[in-house]
């Protein structure tokens, strides 16, 4: 159970954003209920999610691996499952999806991929980026590749210590 409690939803300071979540979603997700407990922080979560999301034109793919290895390292269960359709529909075979917690000792990623989740990896456990790392990824992207990459992981690392903080339940299946 999260450990405070979700807004009412029909309070009319939120009807609106609520309106615009669910335009954008499907669905008014348990995250973004809770994000509802403050209408700007769920307004600014949106556009920047938004933007990682369905904006930038890094491939679905690698942010999907990223993401789901975030969710690993973090211990992030909501945000694992919850990506599991998107990396299916991004490409990513589930065997692929298996061997993301012990990648180093897989066979089943490219050295494009291999980068990434050595990056993603020095990112979320560490923070700063070892110069070798980054020389390892930069090759495979371009300057706005490498922005939204790394935008990307900073941003589901930002969702992973959100969802487990507050322990926000996870979505019914």
């Amino acid at each position: 159970m999260a450990r405070i409690a979700y807004p009412d939803d029909s309070d009319p300071e939120v009807a609106a954003l609520r309106k615009q979540i669910v335009a954008e979603r499907g669905k008014l997700h348990n995250l973004y209920r809770m994000l509802l407990n403050s209408p700007p922080v769920a307004q600014g979560w949106l556009n920047f999610l938004t933007a990682i999301r369905q904006q930038c034109q890094l491939e679905a793919r690698i942010r999907e691996l990223a993401i789901l290895r975030i969710a690993v390292i973090n211990k992030a269960d909501y945000e694992f499952v919850s990506h599991v359709p998107f990396a299916v529909k991004a490409g990513l075979s589930q065997q692929q999806i298996d061997a993301i917690a012990q990648w180093e000792g897989s066979q089943l990623f490219a050295e494009r991929e291999r980068a990434v989740l050595r990056y993603t990896d020095s990112m979320t456990r560490d923070v700063h980026v070892p110069d070798d790392v980054f020389a390892q990824v930069k090759p495979h992207f371009d300057a706005r590749g490498m922005t939204e990459l790394t935008a990307t992981i900073a941003a589901y690392n930002l969702v992973s210590r959100f969802l487990e903080a507050l322990e926000i339940d996870p979505e019914p299946h």
